[in-house]
């Protein structure tokens, strides 16, 4: 098959972002599609694939968003971003609720971040301490605490954007540490489900976030983790609730502020790097024949002056 997409990124996350409004798939297929196409030893590469949807009720359009393992997640805020401006130029309008596999959100055009850089405004939540909902088997709520079955004596708090987050603070993120402990969530029985871990660094301009997610691995940008870690650092006192703090990681920055009804506001970049066509042979699950269609430079390089 072949398919028309654009490479974005927010934060630094990136994806190829397909149009699927209309498309009628299997979700074996989109998932196969994803390995193709999220393979960065291949010819488009990415953390994972976004897709534009039709909207239902309330949200006009939706996001699907499918991890590089083909495994498919409860939201991407990070990915959001770029979905709701594809889905802002599509229909002529700049703000939606949009909806998520088990939620919806609310995105709004924000103006630019920076010079030239694209900006969107995104709420997500409520936030959620019920851990059982995971599960992680014995534990209906974990707020600085061990986590039971894990080979750690760090204290993690859960939540869920509504996907899975152990959120620890740490003096300096130990990239091997988290790696480890990880992989250990990727497989542990206790939690079916699995979940992103992040590490987080508390600094005085604001906080940095450092996350292994699931079905990726280590990743330079992981937007819901940077929404939990917001909340987990204002419910731990660690911040201040409705105060906008920015929330720096790998790839870049967003500017974040969480509230006590346990909503997440992000306000961040959704960058188009350039658009393509690329054939997926469904079979092999390997994309090839790539074409670039149109390269946005001046996108780029706005946001490299924001990272610096």
């Amino acid at each position: 098959m072949r398919f028309r997409f654009v490479h974005c990124h927010g934060s630094g996350n990136d994806f190829p972002l397909i149009d699927a409004r209309g498309v009628a798939l299997s979700d074996e297929t989109w998932a196969s599609v994803a390995r193709a196409l999220a393979d960065r030893e291949a010819c488009v590469g990415g953390d994972g694939l976004l897709l534009l949807c039709d909207g239902a009720g309330e949200a006009a359009f939706a996001m699907r968003m499918f991890n590089s393992d083909g495994s498919e997640a409860e939201t991407c805020l990070n990915g959001l971003r770029c979905v709701a401006r594809a889905g802002f130029e599509a229909l002529g309008i700049d703000e939606a609720v949009v909806g998520l596999k088990a939620s919806v959100a609310t995105a709004a055009r924000a103006g630019e971040v920076a010079p030239g850089v694209y900006g969107v405004r995104e709420t997500a939540g409520p936030a959620s301490l019920d851990t059982a909902a995971w599960p992680i088997a014995g534990v209906e709520r974990l707020v600085e605490a061990r986590v039971p079955g894990l080979d750690s004596a760090r204290l993690f708090t859960a939540v869920a954007m509504p996907n899975p987050h152990l959120v620890t603070f740490v003096e300096t993120v130990d990239e091997a540490e988290l790696v480890r402990t990880g992989e250990a969530c990727q497989v542990a029985a206790w939690m079916p489900n699995r979940a992103n871990v992040s590490f987080v660094e508390v600094r005085s301009a604001g906080l940095f976030v450092r996350t292994f997610e699931r079905g990726v691995g280590l990743t330079d940008s992981c937007g819901s983790a940077m929404a939990a870690s917001t909340y987990a650092a204002c419910l731990t006192g660690r911040a201040l609730w409705n105060r906008e703090l920015v929330v720096f990681n790998r790839g870049g920055l967003v500017r974040a502020q969480a509230g006590e009804d346990a909503m997440v506001t992000i306000t961040g970049n959704a960058t188009w790097e350039y658009a393509g066509e690329v054939d997926v042979d469904l079979d092999t699950e390997v994309a090839s024949g790539l074409i670039v269609t149109e390269r946005f430079p001046d996108e780029i390089a706005a946001w490299e002056r924001v990272r610096g």
